[in-house]
């Protein structure tokens, strides 16, 4: 029976799993040093998903099966684990509000430097105040929340159940962490030479002539890069985890960029950027092709991309506007009915007190006042971006908080609620007659602040639900997510730091070498990138309107066509192709499974241990390639240079790579499909 069929929509008052008046350990100083580093590592690792694929994944249950694991060997209680989860989770949120928008300062040219003091304490104020703000949000909210029977909590009730079934026997925890060893051997590998991680050939096309404005024609040869996947596990595994329809909607858009748009243009321009050389007869070698082909795709196609991911994060806003709207008005009734709920006696219904809530929530307005003060250099300016993030920061968190409780924390619109707000507060800047770099940066310090702050409560009341199932305090649990968010804050700064520096320092010693660093091939970036370009075009006036507006027609093409997510099409466009490549091939293998479900007739309790099985080992592949990544990325930060098995690997063996993981993404789940009598597990959703 779900949590909402019990908690009483018919006068029966619901029992969590732990009874109220059960005193047992919960806030244990082992159970919070897990969850902070759970919170630190699984930040971390989707920081790397993040900034290179442009998603990250919900680390509610990665941080379930960890914290049951190592509390199980020191036979810790379940609301030691639920409390382990809680704190280990958070760091999830602060990454992907980081993510989509500290980037962006250096990507605007606001920070020059990305790796300076004064940058790591900006960007750390910006993700506690954005972080505590979130949670004394939902602190606000939680009981009107939580208790809501229309609101079903799916992820909060599968985690809750995954919690239970610890306590008859399996984790799961095998399959995580067999799966991050064979990530991290794959990355040490690729690494390290051992296999060619990818592969490109520029294809030509018959020879054309093509006509130049001063000379007439020249014999001209287009063409366009045929890309291998990335041999990423990662990659591989958020393939698998989205399935195959939206691992498709991903690569249809690297089809579009890499197939149609890109060749077109550079079989157009090509004679202009380099007129030389075609008048002479003569035509560019292939690693030239493939320099022109690049950068048409960097500073053309990208632009046209970020248009269609504006359409689409509107279109997703305005598919949901009866939850916002319901959620908005919600949020304004609850916090009433918080204010004159007191404290309660009942250990289960516990929350913060409410004068520290309000408290709270003043202290991270005066602090962001001063961060934007600091951005702005102007007191009214960052007077009025506070009252905006204040406003839009509680708005945008009781919208997420519901949004989470409607369809999960993976499908919540984090960057769709930041771009509404980022706009907003665009508009305002100028109308204030901020221009310039500090009308941009004030502008990204509040969409920063919102970001990290909507991102927090959903995550916040996701896991306060799992509490309020399983019979957790949530003053403990707020609490603990409270020392999360301090930890993560001031520690997430770092892996950005290692990342972009690690590329730029490994784009120095590659042959050729590349431009890296956050907006290049290797770091993307794209909700950053949307955010920075945004925020300039409006404050600074310099948007590259005709390729922006071309990418807003062919979003709302899509929409005409009832793309089902226009945003992940565009996403793609942005993306490099083999990054896209590989997520799709790990979008087949899922299929492929589902496919091997009907042709042995599993019923329904065999397909959720398949489901379940599956999602724990695309997990652990992702975790264990972006921990070894980030160690890596260390090592080109520190400028160590790494010894080559192969000087020139063969891509052969990354074919064998490609059929390992297969291999295991296929089998292991169906060979623990089970017997069809067996009771069916809780359903793992991602």
């Amino acid at each position: 029976m779900s949590d909402s069929q019990s908690s009483g929509g018919q006068g029966v008052k619901f029992k969590p799993f732990v009874a109220a008046e059960t005193s047992m350990a919960e806030f244990t100083l082992r159970a919070l040093i897990i969850g902070l580093v759970m919170s630190v590592v699984l930040g971390a690792a989707n920081a790397y998903l993040g900034l290179k694929a442009g998603m990250t994944i919900a680390a509610t249950y990665p941080a379930a099966v960890i914290g049951m694991a190592l509390l199980r060997i020191m036979k810790g209680t379940i609301l030691e684990e639920n409390f382990a989860r809680t704190v280990g989770s958070i760091g999830e949120s602060i990454a992907a509000g980081a993510i989509f928008t500290i980037p962006a300062f250096f990507i605007a040219g606001i920070w020059l430097e990305f790796d300076t003091v004064q940058n790591y304490l900006i960007a750390s104020a910006i993700m506690f105040a954005g972080g505590v703000l979130g949670i004394m949000f939902v602190a606000l909210l939680r009981r009107v929340m939580v208790e809501d029977v229309e609101l079903p909590f799916p992820e909060s009730v599968a985690a809750a159940e995954i919690h239970k079934a610890g306590r008859s026997g399996g984790t799961g925890a095998k399959f995580l962490f067999g799966a991050m060893g064979v990530g991290a051997l794959i990355q040490v590998l690729g690494q390290l030479k051992f296999f060619a991680t990818s592969w490109e050939h520029f294809l030509s096309f018959a020879k054309t002539a093509i006509p130049l404005r001063a000379s007439g024609n020249a014999t001209a040869e287009g063409g366009m890069v045929l890309s291998s996947p990335g041999v990423s596990p990662a990659y591989i595994g958020v393939g698998y985890i989205i399935g195959p329809k939206l691992a498709s909607l991903n690569f249809s858009g690297g089809l579009l960029a890499w197939g149609l748009l890109v060749p077109i243009i550079t079989y157009f321009l090509a004679p202009s950027l380099m007129p030389a050389l075609f008048q002479a007869g003569q035509l560019p070698d292939e690693a030239s092709w493939i320099t022109m082909s690049t950068n048409v795709w960097k500073f053309i196609v990208r632009p046209i991309a970020i248009g269609g991911m504006l359409v689409g994060a509107g279109y997703t806003l305005f598919r949901m506007r009866n939850s916002l709207i319901t959620g908005i008005k919600r949020s304004v009734s609850d916090v009433k009915k918080a204010a004159t709920g007191g404290q309660t006696a009942i250990r289960t219904e516990q929350d913060i007190k409410f004068n520290w809530i309000i408290f709270g929530i003043l202290a991270s307005a005066v602090a962001t006042f001063f961060i934007y003060y600091y951005f702005a250099q102007d007191v009214v300016a960052a007077l009025v971006a506070t009252v905006v993030m204040i406003v839009a920061g509680f708005f945008f968190a009781a919208v997420s908080g519901y949004l989470v409780g409607i369809i999960g924390s993976s499908n919540n619109p984090i960057s769709g609620l930041t771009l509404s707000t980022l706009l907003v507060a665009a508009i305002l800047m100028v109308a204030l007659g901020m221009k310039g770099m500090t009308g941009v940066a004030a502008v990204l310090g509040v969409a920063a602040v919102v970001c990290v702050s909507a991102a927090v409560a959903g995550e916040m009341l996701q896991d306060l639900k799992v509490g309020h199932i399983l019979g957790g305090t949530p003053w403990k649990m707020q609490m603990g997510d409270l020392l999360g968010v301090l930890l993560s804050s001031f520690v997430m700064f770092l892996p950005l730091v290692v990342l972009q520096q690690g590329d730029i320092n490994a784009g120095r010693m590659a042959d050729p070498p590349y431009e890296g660093g956050f907006g290049g091939a290797k770091l993307p970036a794209p909700q950053a990138s949307l955010m920075a370009l945004l925020s300039q075009g409006i404050v600074r006036g310099d948007m590259a309107w005709p390729l922006i507006i071309v990418g807003m027609l062919m979003g709302a093409a899509f929409i005409l066509m009832q793309v089902k997510s226009p945003m992940l099409v565009s996403v793609g466009m942005y993306l490099p192709l083999e990054t896209t490549f590989a997520i799709f091939i790990g979008g087949l293998i899922k299929g492929g499974v589902e496919r091997f479900n009907v042709k042995r007739n599993h019923n329904d309790a065999q397909k959720a241990r398949v489901e379940n099985t599956g999602v724990l080992l695309a997990a652990g592949l992702i975790a264990g390639e972006a921990l070894v990544g980030l160690v890596f990325a260390t090592l080109a930060f520190l400028e160590i240079p790494l010894f080559a098995i192969f000087q020139q690997p063969s891509f052969i063996t990354s074919l064998a790579v490609f059929a390992f993981i297969t291999f295991i993404l296929i089998q292991i789940p169906i060979k623990n499909a089970g017997k069809p009598d067996e009771p069916a597990p809780p359903s793992a959703v991602f």
